[in-house]
């Protein structure tokens, strides 16, 4: 599956080459409908140019509502969020306050904890070394770290499919990572708890998350080139799209760099389900608990960048991407336009991926066609990243059936969800709805 190649029949020439370029990051507010043309033109070679204008105000107004809904049924304060859909307009809000404490409005500009979305960087990261020939995708993760038991079988690419086998540390460790925020975790802890679980299935089999799997990735890679996340960050991944908001903090670095919403979430019990009645501010809390796999941190702009990016398969040759989006066979009851890709996800003709950290829950995905984006993000992270991710599809089932406002027509983008079918998986994801919005 390439994501270069367009769904309207046309067939972007394929060069072998990577499509390295730089993709300046989205300014905000008016900024953004008169700048997003741009990146968009480099990201989506076949989008047409962004009408510049914001949406309608019917479009908006619904934008809106479904926005402040999902924040009262998340218990944040606050949300962010931007739609970009380049024949119909731009629309970037941030409704609520930044904090339960302070009547402090939030701002697009402020950065934020991106949790499990994460995940796509370290495996673009990982494809762009087997670009280069440092790594190969079927290579034994025990080639790496030798001495580390229980890696039989398992290879580099099956962490970033999630199909590794591996137990997933983080629901088994949240309770500590929620009552204990600023703990400083060592990836030896966060791989023993995982590889100390019994396994979910044999490497090569069916797709189970695993935040495990992709520290342990952080660690086979660093070992690999001898060089530190924050370095292949930069340099495969940030320098190239012009993200400069976004960065792997390091395990002592607790509190988010600028201005930032204060972040949120339910205590949890031993079993790991949540305390409704006693919310915790964990805004100060150590990127350990989520490394590679979990700790970064960006903003709303960057975010959109790399979700475009991401889509259109910008920093990988089409080899790479076809490799990213071969099929993997699912474990769940995922729907059928749900599918897995190498460390992100499709969502019918949408690519992304969704993230959840202590206090922050987001969503970013874009189509490579069309060039619908969505990002959204919540300062509460109790309702987990399905929530978000459900948030997104709803947006996205707005701006779709958004009329066209500059020249030509609107493009037919067939969601595979209804409206009402995403306003009902948000409500069935919160966790925790306020008394007069639970079913």
């Amino acid at each position: 599956m390439n994501l270069g190649r367009a769904t309207n029949g046309h067939t972007p020439p394929r060069t072998g080459q990577p499509r390295h370029h730089r993709v300046p990051a989205l300014a905000l507010g008016a900024a953004l409908v008169l700048t997003a043309c741009t990146s968009a033109a480099d990201a989506f070679p076949e989008a047409r140019r962004q009408a510049q204008l914001p949406f309608s105000a019917e479009v908006t107004a619904r934008l809106e509502a479904v926005l402040i809904e999902a924040k009262t049924l998340a218990g944040a304060t606050g949300a962010l969020a931007g739609v970009w859909a380049p024949w119909a307009g731009s629309w970037v809000a941030a409704p609520g306050s930044a904090s339960a404490t302070s009547p402090g409005p939030l701002i697009p500009e402020m950065s934020f904890r991106i949790g499990t979305n994460t995940t796509a960087l370290t495996c673009t990261v990982l494809l762009r070394l087997v670009e280069e020939g440092e790594v190969r995708l079927d290579d034994p993760v025990s080639t790496y770290l030798p001495r580390m038991v229980g890696l039989e079988g398992i290879t580099l690419g099956q962490l970033c499919r999630n199909t590794s086998g591996l137990a997933d540390h983080t629901p088994l460790l949240a309770p500590q990572f929620v009552s204990n925020p600023t703990r400083r975790w060592s990836t030896k802890e966060l791989v023993a708890s995982g590889t100390g679980a019994p396994r979910v299935a044999l490497p090569g089999g069916i797709w189970s998350p695993s935040d495990t799997g992709i520290v342990l990735l952080g660690l086979a890679l660093q070992q690999a080139t001898g060089r530190d996340w924050p370095w292949l960050y930069r340099h495969y991944v940030f320098e190239p799209l012009g993200m400069t908001a976004t960065s792997l903090p390091s395990a002592d670095e607790v509190t988010l760099p600028g201005e930032s919403p204060r972040g949120y979430a339910a205590a949890l019990d031993p079993a790991g389900e949540a305390r409704c009645g006693s919310m915790i501010d964990v805004t100060e809390l150590s990127p350990s608990t989520g490394g590679v796999a979990a700790g970064a941190v960006s903003d709303l702009a960057d975010l959109t960048v790399w979700a475009q990016a991401l889509a259109a398969g910008t920093l990988l040759t089409d080899q790479a991407t076809d490799a990213q989006w071969a099929p993997v066979p699912s474990g769940g009851a995922a729907p059928g336009w749900q599918q897995h890709g190498l460390g992100a996800e499709r969502f019918g003709p949408l690519v992304g991926q969704s993230g959840a950290i202590p206090g922050f829950i987001s969503a970013a995905m874009a189509d490579p066609d069309s060039g619908l984006t969505v990002v959204v993000v919540f300062n509460n992270s109790t309702s987990g990243r399905g929530f978000a991710e459900a948030v997104a599809r709803r947006l996205a089932a707005v701006a779709a059936s958004a009329p066209a406002r500059g020249d030509g027509p609107a493009p037919r983008l067939d969601l595979p969800w209804s409206e009402e079918q995403a306003a009902e998986a948000i409500r069935a994801a919160a966790v925790c709805p306020p008394p007069d919005r639970a079913e």
